[in-house]
């Protein structure tokens, strides 16, 4: 290796692992010693023009350079770099010292238009072989073959030393090699000299795809070096080196080339993270811990004392009692481990277990926030204004910055209280990036409210949504225009009325007011269309929803409560021959349905829209049409019954009676458990129903003990899933009621003082010890807080 770099003595090859911060500190002490004419780079050429934005002042990493198909977005590939990659350290230095800086590595353009089985193929060989596997996988074992040594060669090397773990070698090696300690270029020659070894040790194991991009490289240092007086320095994968050095002729090069595939690319700068740099995030970068070799890049001296310290920092603020004693003793306990391990200087490894040990007292919980916050790291970097991007891309931003909803990598929950201007446009922003693929936040329950003005968001940005981005600009220039386009193609491509009603619900949450006429003419055209009661009961709530949802936001939809009543009207028609003949699953369903239709016409009936208040008392018709029919399966009969008594429209002594016909003996006992399970199972409140109410707690007790031997066993099953749904609380009282029997069997009167369950009078004193909270509750004292007590509460 010429450590000059001259053009005549050839180029000064500069092999590297990516992402490593040994190798970062190496390039920038060859670089200055060498002052080179020109930096050659392992990238994709079209990036040249989006250097000079590295030395912009808001470009901090990680960043990546995305390339993607201009007439296909989703066609996409990423290069990384962070603050620690020798990529990034090569760049910055030809920035600051004035020198030209280009990419040599096959162009995007080629990447991109491979075909799709070879590309996903080179694609997993290359984050393999660049960035060489972080976790060692190679190591430990036997003589690799070719491909193994190809897909992890630090792992092969590792293992020749001796090494069952590739990470822990490149350390000891590499990362503990002081900066500026010898001969600049040193650490270059063993690697270049270990490569070459490994690849004729290896012959035959190259990919294809590898001797492509090769090939490309050494034409364009070849081209450098014919413009370069004073040297040309090339920063690539220590890999490729041997390649570079000792490759075809120019001839065989070209023709390697000939006759690739190619698209049309763009490219730019987007955001990257610490966690898409580690290999667990499928990245395959080659390091399972970037904010370890960060913190290794930036320390300027004392790294495990400066790590140790951050750390305790860390648990400070999650409430853990670390003191600088800690800190110390953790220092010691790291060198020790280090010292007892052959190690010239404790790694991560080590300083974990001293973490593990001192600060978090063995416990492996807060070493998981270590792990999470500062062995990987939630950093999320940032990219100047001026990097090139879609149009959708940049009014994003722009709404972004006007609504002070930044990006972020780390997750994190976001209330909104839709009664607020601000809060409002930021769930509509987030409903319409939903709606066009962009998954930046997904709702989640709230908490602590169940009212539809307030909505709970759970937000992470992750770096692929930047090629999500560029997939929706397609749709439109703006994120409102994108998303309108948006929801009228899905509209018309929709195949199912509940996709149609689903989308409807979507636009009114999004505020996507142009769509809806779109969408609500396909809507009814399905809906006149669609004769399965089972689809058009799925589609009702989902309409329901969005007409409360659209109340609370202020959009208008007569247009929806008119179809939403139309088809409820079919629902209420079609639903009881429907219910007629169905086998024991298709009931399960149908009852399902009809729960759903009952949830949806209460709400419906209480919506400002002119005649929804008659659709109540057609449900409550349907529902006794339901509970009346001999030919409607038991489990959906007992559901409606169910369903009127809680409405008030049954009377309890009449629900009595109905359960009383079905559980007598004329029935079989299959068709009575499926009427049980539908009257006290599939559904909350059914076992306090029972609880409350003696009477219908001693006709299911009766039925149940007077059910023969062979029928009881048949019908276990079903009885064991419906009484199996209730909370523990609910089967403990239940249990205890049916030990101690029953105090009149049939009797309609209702369970009261010394009935089962209950005293056989009231306890004076534990009556009283109610009182303070009631007076706190009503917020009165002395004789006022008497006077508002009930008589018979404070009885």
């Amino acid at each position: 290796m010429s450590g000059r770099g001259s053009g005549a003595a050839g180029p000064l090859l500069l092999g590297v692992r990516h992402h490593g911060p040994g190798s970062a500190r190496a390039v920038r002490a060859a670089l200055e010693r060498t002052r080179p004419d020109v930096v050659l780079i392992e990238g994709p050429p079209e990036a040249d023009a989006l250097i000079p934005l590295a030395a912009e002042e808001d470009m901090r990493p990680p960043v990546a350079l995305l390339a993607h198909a201009v007439d296909e977005p989703g066609r996409s590939a990423f290069w990384p770099l962070a603050g620690f990659s020798p990529e990034w350290v090569a760049l910055r230095w030809a920035l600051e010292h004035k020198v030209p800086a280009r990419f040599i590595d096959l162009p995007a353009a080629h990447t991109l238009a491979r075909d799709r089985d070879e590309g996903r193929e080179a694609s997993e060989a290359s984050e393999e072989s660049e960035g060489g596997k972080a976790a060692g996988e190679g190591g430990g074992r036997g003589p690799a073959t070719g491909a193994e040594v190809r897909g992890d060669p630090l792992g092969a090397l590792a293992a020749a030393a001796g090494y069952d773990d590739a990470e822990r070698w490149w350390e000891d090696v590499v990362e503990h090699r002081g900066a500026g300690s010898g001969d600049a270029l040193a650490p270059f020659t063993a690697l270049e000299e270990a490569m070459t070894a490994l690849r004729e040790g290896s012959a035959g194991g190259e990919h294809r795809w590898d001797l492509v991009r090769e090939a490309h490289m050494r034409l364009r240092i070849r081209a450098a070096q014919r413009e370069s007086e004073h040297g040309v320095a090339v920063v690539c994968g220590a890999w490729h080196v041997p390649a570079l050095r000792h490759g075809a002729p120019v001839a065989a090069d070209r023709a390697l080339l000939k006759g690739l595939p190619k698209v049309r690319a763009d490219m730019t700068w987007v955001p990257w993270t610490n966690r898409r740099l580690s290999r667990m995030s499928g990245y395959g970068a080659g390091i399972d811990s970037p904010g370890w070799y960060g913190h290794l890049f930036g320390a300027p001296d004392r790294p495990v004392e400066r790590w140790l310290t951050k750390v305790a920092g860390l648990l400070r603020a999650e409430d853990r009692t670390v003191s600088s004693a800690h800190v110390i003793e953790a220092v010691r306990l790291a060198e020790t481990l280090a010292a007892l391990r052959g190690r010239p200087l404790p790694g991560l490894s080590e300083t974990t277990d001293a973490v593990r040990a001192v600060m978090c007292e063995g416990s492996d919980i807060p070493l998981a926030l270590v792990h999470d916050r500062l062995v990987v790291g939630e950093v999320l970097g940032e990219v100047p204004a001026a990097a090139p991007a879609v149009p959708l891309q940049r009014d994003l931003a722009r709404i972004q910055r006007r609504l002070r909803l930044r990006p972020e990598a780390a997750e994190r929950e976001l209330e909104l209280d839709l009664r607020k201007e601000t809060d409002a446009e930021r769930g509509r922003l987030l409903h319409r990036l939903r709606l066009l693929g962009i998954g930046w936040g997904e709702p989640t329950a709230s908490r602590g409210s169940t009212g539809t003005f307030r909505e709970t968001w759970r937000l992470r940005w992750e770096p692929e949504l930047s090629v999500r981005v560029v997939e929706a600009g397609v749709w439109g220039t703006t994120v409102g225009a994108a998303a309108t386009a948006r929801a009228e193609a899905d509209a018309v491509a929709a195949r199912d009325l509940a996709d149609v009603t689903g989308l409807a619900e979507h636009c009114l949450l999004a505020g996507l007011s142009d769509a809806l006429p779109e969408v609500m003419r396909v809507l009814a055209d399905r809906a006149a269309l669609d004769t399965d009661v089972g689809r058009l009961a799925r589609a009702l709530p989902a309409l329901v929803r969005a007409l409360r949802y659209g109340d609370v936001r202020g959009t208008g939809t007569a247009a929806l409560a008119e179809v939403a009543a139309g088809l409820a009207e079919r629902v209420f028609v079609g639903l009881p021959p429907a219910c007629a003949g169905l086998d024991a699953d298709a009931a399960e369903e149908m009852r399902r349905h009809v729960d759903a239709v009952h949830g949806a016409v209460g709400l419906l009936g209480d919506a400002p829209a002119p005649g929804h208040g008659e659709l109540r008392a057609r449900w409550q018709s349907v529902l006794r049409t339901l509970s009346a029919r001999d030919t409607v399966p038991g489990v959906i009969r007992g559901r409606s019954v169910r369903l009127l008594l809680d409405d008030g429209e049954l009377a309890r002594d009449e629900a009595a009676r109905l359960m009383g016909l079905v559980l007598s003996p004329g029935t079989p006992p299959a068709d009575a458990a499926a009427w049980i399970e539908g009257f006290v199972g599939g559904g909350p409140g059914g076992g306090l129903l029972l609880v409350h109410d003696e009477r219908l707690l001693g006709l299911v007790d009766a039925w149940l003990t007077g059910v023969p031997a062979q029928a009881f066993t048949d019908v276990l099953p079903l009885l064991r899933r419906t009484f199996s749904a209730y909370e523990p609380g609910v089967r403990r009282t239940l249990g205890e009621l049916v030990r101690r029997g029953p105090g009149s069997r049939g009797s309609a009167v209702t369970a009261g003082a010394g009935a089962p369950g209950f005293g056989p009078g009231l306890d004076s004193a534990r009556a009283d010890a109610v009182l303070p909270v009631v007076r706190l509750l009503l917020g009165t004292d002395g004789a006022d807080a008497a006077a508002a007590v009930p008589a018979g509460v404070a009885g």
